[in-house]
């Protein structure tokens, strides 16, 4: 064989070989096309950095993944898992009550991601305060065990907000509850008040253990149950103290819910990303206006006000002494300024009234050509003929009577949209049922029970 035919062969034989490797490549799987399409978009991404975001040739330039990592901020729970200071009980009874409500928690996953998902609007505030104290980060678990997280959750005590707050221990801690609010519900004053009540047990009990009893149990009580021990020279530890069943699995629960934040997986449930950063900002209001219009302005819908500012009671924020203070998603912040600096209309298309001595309700009702059931319905005044003495009462002008939104907080107004409630001593589902007017099996289902049992602190989840 001559040369040239040698050299035609090896042309031939490289020809098929590259046809084969080509082949091979195509019929290849799926992942290989696509971490080169990824490659070649890096590179693509990398060439753009070069000529349009690098300002200077001496700056490192960032790869995308860096650029991806940077701009997610970090999860607030591997914040809140960083911060805990509560230790795990060592007595056998409470590991069970520990053990009981993870797998109840664990049992229900729908459930309890639907609480987790509540916390997204209010943890980043409460971590950031309970930090600023130095408490352990379990403080900011608590109005899950309180709430399940819902500012407008009310109790059979009649408890309310997220931190449950009954009335006389609200009043103490300068929490207003009057016809126009009911600051239980505010999200910063609750947990700022919640936080000093707290750290104020802490000094007088000596432990997180025995504060939080105190927080549930009322402080009278734990202290009379120290004094018992004391004198029969029995030990004055949480663990070791009578208490109210609800009480003695306190703490154990809030154990729980740590240990399901730090290890969801092994529970079986899903806690969603939330990130390390402010959802809401506050905004000053220097005269009175319609919740109405704050909606139209910032351009959110009222369950998300509601969920934000619970603890207005009314259509309208009046004017106070001191700037009246509202909480907005930070994402409409420029759209509520802008907006609300085009506004030329009025602000409020409401009335402050005062009915007169010995003025009827009736009377009121038919002078400004008002619907007696909605004007009742406006002001609270169900099943009442006249007024309380010195009465301050909404009257609607034309427009008023149109607004889109609908309290359904705390107060005295009517709940038009799914609830919560608190489970306490004496609950029954039956009798939550026939409370709400709601069948039994709507609540099953909604909640994902597969019995009538329900456990003393959970909340139960109201269908419309």
């Amino acid at each position: 064989m001559s040369w040239f035919t040698k050299y035609i062969h090896f042309i031939v034989f490289g020809i098929f070989l590259s046809s084969s490797i080509n082949l091979k490549a195509e019929t290849s799987d799926d992942h290989c096309h696509c971490v080169n399409a990824q490659q070649q978009i890096f590179e693509y991404v990398d060439e753009v950095e070069d000529s349009e975001i690098t300002q200077s040739t001496s700056e490192a330039r960032t790869s995308p993944r860096e650029i991806l990592i940077q701009e997610k901020p970090e999860n607030i729970w591997k914040v809140v898992n960083k911060g805990y200071g509560i230790p795990d009980p060592k007595k056998k009874w409470a590991k069970k009550v520990v053990k009981k409500y993870e797998r109840w928690y664990s049992e229900h996953p729908v459930y309890t991601y639907r609480m987790f998902e509540r916390t997204k609007r209010y943890i980043y505030y409460v971590v950031q305060e309970v930090k600023k104290r130095n408490m352990p980060m379990e403080i900011a678990l608590l109005p899950i065990i309180e709430s399940a997280y819902n500012p407008i959750a009310r109790s059979n005590m009649k408890a309310v907000g997220l931190w449950q707050f009954i009335p006389s221990t609200g009043k103490n801690y300068g929490l207003k509850q009057n016809w126009w609010k009911d600051e239980r519900s505010n999200v910063i004053l609750s947990t700022n008040a919640s936080l000093n009540y707290l750290e104020k047990l802490y000094k007088q009990f000596g432990t997180w253990e025995l504060a939080l009893a105190g927080y549930n149990a009322g402080e009278g009580k734990v202290a009379r149950e120290i004094k018992k021990n004391k004198r029969r020279k029995r030990p004055t530890d949480y663990y070791t103290i009578s208490l109210p069943r609800e009480t003695d699995e306190y703490v154990s629960k809030l154990i729980a819910m740590k240990h399901i934040i730090q290890n969801p997986s092994k529970f079986n449930v899903d806690v969603p990303y939330i990130p390390n950063a402010p959802y809401f900002e506050e905004v000053t209001l220097t005269e009175q206006m319609d919740i109405d219009l704050i909606l139209k302005l910032a351009d959110i819908s009222s369950e998300e006000f509601e969920l934000l500012n619970a603890h207005h009671k009314r259509p309208l924020i009046p004017k106070e002494q001191e700037p009246t203070i509202i909480l907005l998603p930070k994402y409409k912040i420029e759209t509520y300024n802008k907006n609300l600096a085009e506004h030329n209309e009025p602000l409020s298309n409401w009335v402050l009234y005062k009915p007169k001595r010995k003025e009827s309700i009736m009377k009121v009702a038919k002078r400004f050509d008002i619907n007696l059931s909605t004007f009742k319905r406006i002001n609270s005044l169900n099943g009442r003929v006249t007024f309380r003495k010195n009465s301050t009462v909404l009257i609607p002008k034309s427009n008023a009577l149109k607004s889109k939104y609908t309290l359904k907080g705390t107060g005295d107004y009517n709940y038009t949209s799914v609830g919560t409630h608190h489970v306490s001593k004496g609950d029954t589902l039956g009798g939550i049922a026939r409370k709400y007017k709601v069948s039994i099996e709507d609540l099953k289902e909604f909640n994902e029970l597969d019995s009538h049992i329900i456990i003393i602190g959970t909340t139960i989840d109201i269908p419309q």
